[in-house]
């Protein structure tokens, strides 16, 4: 017969109960706040605190300095040539596009809407490339949104969510998207009043640079005296079909073949708006620290994907190469470690489950990310030991520490580099038969993350040498939305 339990235990368990149901009550108050800082086209290697002497980004660098950097961080590819509406998806579900309508994200469970759902007020402004529908499921508040994967930046088309949740637009932007898209993170913050009680907030903020067009603000700065250098896997052209060279926008941003001149006047454009852009990051920053936010907000800063800008001979992110599907990703904040970095390999899938571990909040069920706070606690070294990087139908890559094996099925063409001893990607070494072993290894892996995410496309079992392209002279067009200036420096042909 069990013995009953004694006064003084039945009162210490009613006591324990009560105060983990009080603890459970206040949970919701004590969590941190959220910032998401997601910029746009913006290369990996593109800020100054992670080796890159080249640009000036302060503000960006105090964050790594503050936080956690992941240096190996990676969109998941996409399917379609704007990859940034896969990624967005991927980033507000925890999914990879195999898994869902990446355009209206039609069903599926999104960030700030389960945060929303567990006491935070949400905010959205910038880009939203999903849909309509879709943002107002998501955030409560809004201002400055621009639907649509691109404009020029001086004539921003915006909407406002109303009280009585209806978007309000468009309008054209009066000033620069990065101003305007600051202006109203900082107006939503000026208002938050966590002293008087307010619930803890969800702020996303969506930049559209430094998409092209590459048109840094009038005197910001007024002279890039020194352009940046070439990258080191420049070439003029890529010289064979990657499957997404004819008809692609990007590609038709200069012409071929690339000159030097050229893609370092492209590079001196476009790291003049990253740095524009760390200049207003740092507005949204200080209003933290003044307004006594800074010490329970969590940030997250990162990128939809990269860019290549000369290199490979691309001015895209319609390839699987480092420089297109890596990204940045820097998150600081309480009780998160200051001044780490991971080599360790995550995707922008995984910070939707890492902010619900870090506020415990329950994850949507059926997620493929991971939290990565084990990479900082100590508890994991790695999440995954290889990264999947399918593109379209047309191209399909994995790598590991060292290995990177990249397949054009349609071309029956592969590359294998060696990561350790190449890491610009300038050699292929798939012919050399000691590589064999890392093939097979690698291929075994590509068709076990097909498997995991739904992808059918057969793949190629040899490697033929492809066709040679040259596409010095085909003609160009500009889009509606490059500036005059842009157009006159870039389309005029050539003299």
């Amino acid at each position: 017969m069990k013995k009953l339990p004694r006064p003084r235990a039945i009162l210490a368990a009613l006591l324990w109960s009560l105060s983990s149901i009080a603890s459970l009550t206040a949970a919701p108050a004590a969590r941190p706040n959220i910032l998401i800082l997601f910029a746009d086209d913006q290369r990996a290697d593109t800020i100054g605190a992670h080796g890159n002497p080249h640009i000036k980004t302060p503000v960006l660098d105090g964050l790594a300095r503050g936080g956690v950097s992941f240096r190996r961080n990676y969109v998941m590819g996409g399917n379609s040539g704007a990859v940034c509406v896969p990624s967005r998806a991927m980033l507000m579900t925890g999914k990879s596009w195999f898994a869902m309508n990446t355009q209206t994200l039609a069903g599926e469970k999104l960030m700030p809407e389960l945060f929303g759902e567990h006491g935070y007020t949400t905010f959205g402004t910038g880009k939203w490339h999903n849909g309509q529908p879709s943002w107002l499921r998501a955030f409560q508040l809004g201002e400055n949104v621009m639907f649509g994967g691109m404009s020029n930046h001086e004539k921003v088309p915006l909407h406002d969510r109303s009280p009585d949740g209806k978007m309000i637009g468009p309008r054209t932007g009066d000033g620069f998207s990065t101003n305007l898209f600051t202006d109203a993170a900082i107006k939503f913050l000026e208002a938050h009043d966590s002293a008087g009680g307010a619930k803890p907030f969800f702020c996303y903020v969506a930049y559209t640079a430094p998409h092209d067009p590459r048109q840094p603000p009038p005197g910001f700065p007024a002279n890039y005296n020194s352009r940046p250098p070439l990258p080191k896997n420049f070439l003029p052209q890529l010289p064979f079909d990657n499957g997404a060279m004819s008809g692609g926008r990007d590609e038709n941003l200069g012409a071929w073949p690339r000159t030097e001149a050229m893609i370092r006047d492209q590079l001196a454009e476009y790291y003049s708006m990253v740095e524009h852009m760390d200049a207003q990051i740092g507005r949204i920053l200080a209003v933290l620290q003044r307004r006594g936010l800074a010490d329970n907000t969590i940030v997250v800063y990162a990128a939809d994907n990269g860019l290549a800008l000369g290199s490979h001979g691309l001015l895209g992110k319609q390839n699987v190469f480092e420089h297109s599907m890596r990204t940045p990703l820097i998150i600081s904040g309480p009780g998160i470690p200051r001044g780490r970095s991971t080599e360790a390999f995550t995707y922008l899938l995984d910070i939707f489950p890492t902010l619900c571990e870090l506020t415990r909040i329950p994850a949507p069920a059926g997620i493929l990310g991971e939290s990565v706070r084990p990479l900082w606690d100590g508890s994991k070294k790695q999440l995954r030991d290889t990264v999947f990087l399918p593109y379209i139908q047309v191209q399909r890559a994995v790598r590991d520490e060292r290995w990177k094996l990249i397949a054009y099925p349609k071309l029956g063409y592969s590359q294998l580099f060696d990561l350790q001893n190449d890491p610009d990607e300038t050699r292929s070494v798939y012919d050399q038969p000691a590589n064999a072993p890392h093939i097979a290894r690698l291929t075994a892996a590509m068709k076990a993350w097909q498997a995991k995410v739904g992808d059918t496309l057969a793949l190629n079992s040899t490697s033929n040498s492809p066709p040679k392209i040259d596409l010095t002279g085909k003609a160009r067009t500009p889009d509606q939305w490059q500036p005059q200036w842009i157009i006159e420096k870039y389309f005029a042909p050539a003299k």
